[in-house]
């Protein structure tokens, strides 16, 4: 027997291929958008697919979990209460699956979501690894509170708390210590808030040092989970969805993605609408020396997707701006991986920009903070934690788009978050938006100075 586990960096998302040797069969757990990486796998070790498991219908990423299907003709197993649109076979509790040596049978674990799941593998009739999906992760569990608006089954943070806790308690921590767990997200997911940068664990492992598996009552344990969790994207509800619905090729899909020529003059700029937001993922550097009316400087980074979903609608068309060939084709990929797309209106490179963003004079603000608006884009719990600038505005970017209104134009406005990237995507939003009303400086990397 081999377990394969696939890392989507950008998104913190584990997959994992569950090989039987003796009878060159894989059964697939959680996906991503792109199949080719699971066909290599199987085409390397001269096997076949013959079941997909979806832990559940996932809020941060699309999966191909259909298309592998209708590649394949795989069977995907899913809980009843998921209900997708697509064919399935249910993997309740008490279902399992038996191939080789290997019998992977269904946890219901509701907690993250109603119709969560967690599959466990035995071999040669031993338990050896548990796929957690976004119910216990490596020191953190899942968060409660993504489906109060989402999917076709919906129930309230408090409620999905209490079932984690449950869930954690009578079906996870009774299984044998030495048991691998394998979650579906490592650090930098916002389907959990402090994650280990580990990539696997033990059920012995996280009874001793995740804070989830405690012994803490079900009172303290609701409190604590639903303290200081990170904001929830725009996209997230859209995605349960297009997972209940399963997604369609995605080589097709993103061939499909109109390229253009590139922009050169002002000439190039009047084919553009310009009510339509441009996502410009250049470096931050190129962006402020010249850029496009109405866009955003959103770079290339690991949570390009996270942002992307945050700062454009689900189903709103947009445009794709990037530096080089291969920079776009890497961030069409990267857009498909939550299902957007579709949502690009057309893709093209910048290489002219007659707007500007100011550089700010640090001395002058370091002597005068109080003559500038300070608007502080980082989560809650960062200003929670540290105010950096006394009588700043905290709007996380997340929620920039519903508050940008809210930033005053009696003053030249600074933008900062922890390392700049933010700062860089929300100085250019707002600058966009308030269309030369007042100036607008990102304070970036200069934070570190503060």
């Amino acid at each position: 027997m081999k377990i394969r586990q696939w890392e989507d960096k950008g998104l913190a998302q584990f997959s994992y291929a569950i090989l039987s040797e003796c009878e060159n069969k894989i059964v697939l757990v959680d996906p991503s958008r792109d199949p080719q990486p699971y066909l290599d796998y199987a085409k390397e070790n001269d096997a076949m697919i013959i079941g997909i498991i979806e832990t559940h219908p996932h809020a941060d990423f699309v999966s191909s979990h259909l298309e592998l299907h209708n590649l394949t003709g795989a069977a995907i197993y899913t809980h009843s209460l998921v209900k997708p649109l697509y064919p399935f076979i249910a993997f309740d509790e008490g279902v399992d699956i038996t191939f080789g040596k290997i019998r992977l049978y269904s946890l219901h674990t509701p907690g993250h979501s109603p119709d969560s799941i967690c599959i466990v593998l035995e071999h040669d009739g031993k338990p050896n690894s548990v796929f957690t999906g976004d119910t216990l992760f490596i020191g953190d569990c899942g968060r409660p509170d993504l489906r109060e608006s989402a999917g076709n089954l919906t129930a309230t943070r408090e409620s999905l708390a209490v079932q984690m806790y449950h869930s954690l308690r009578t079906k996870l921590a009774t299984l044998p210590d030495n048991v691998i767990v394998y979650p579906a997200h490592g650090a930098g997911t916002l389907c959990g808030k402090s994650l280990s940068n580990a990539t696997s664990s033990t059920i012995g492992q996280e009874k001793e040092t995740n804070w989830s598996l405690q012994s803490l009552s079900e009172k303290e344990f609701v409190k604590q989970l639903l303290a200081d969790q990170p904001f929830v994207p725009a996209y997230f509800p859209f995605s349960v969805e297009q997972n209940r619905n399963g997604l369609p090729s995605f080589r097709e899909s993103v061939n499909s993605v109109p390229r253009n020529s590139a922009i050169r003059n002002p000439a190039d700029i009047s084919r553009l609408d310009p009510q339509t937001w441009i996502i410009d993922a250049r470096d931050e550097a190129s962006y402020k020396m010249g850029h496009l009316p109405h866009s955003i400087n959103l770079m290339e980074g690991e949570r390009f997707e996270t942002w992307l979903g945050s700062m454009i609608s689900p189903g709103e068309k947009f445009y794709l701006a990037a530096s080089s060939s291969e920079q776009l084709e890497r961030l069409i990929q990267r857009a498909a991986a939550i299902g957007y797309e579709s949502q690009i209106r057309e893709a093209f490179l910048v290489q002219y920009g007659e707007e500007t963003l100011p550089e700010l004079d640090l001395e002058s603000f370091r002597k005068s903070a109080d003559n500038y608006t300070v608007v502080d884009v980082r989560n809650e719990a960062e200003v929670k934690k540290n105010r950096i600038f006394p009588g700043s505005i905290s709007i996380p970017l997340g929620e920039l788009r519903n508050r940008v209104a809210e930033v005053p134009t009696g003053k030249p406005v600074v933008v900062h978050c922890a390392g700049g990237y933010r700062s860089a995507a929300a100085s250019s939003f707002i600058h966009s938006y308030l269309k030369g009303r007042t100036n607008v400086f990102d304070l970036s990397e200069s934070i570190r100075e503060f």
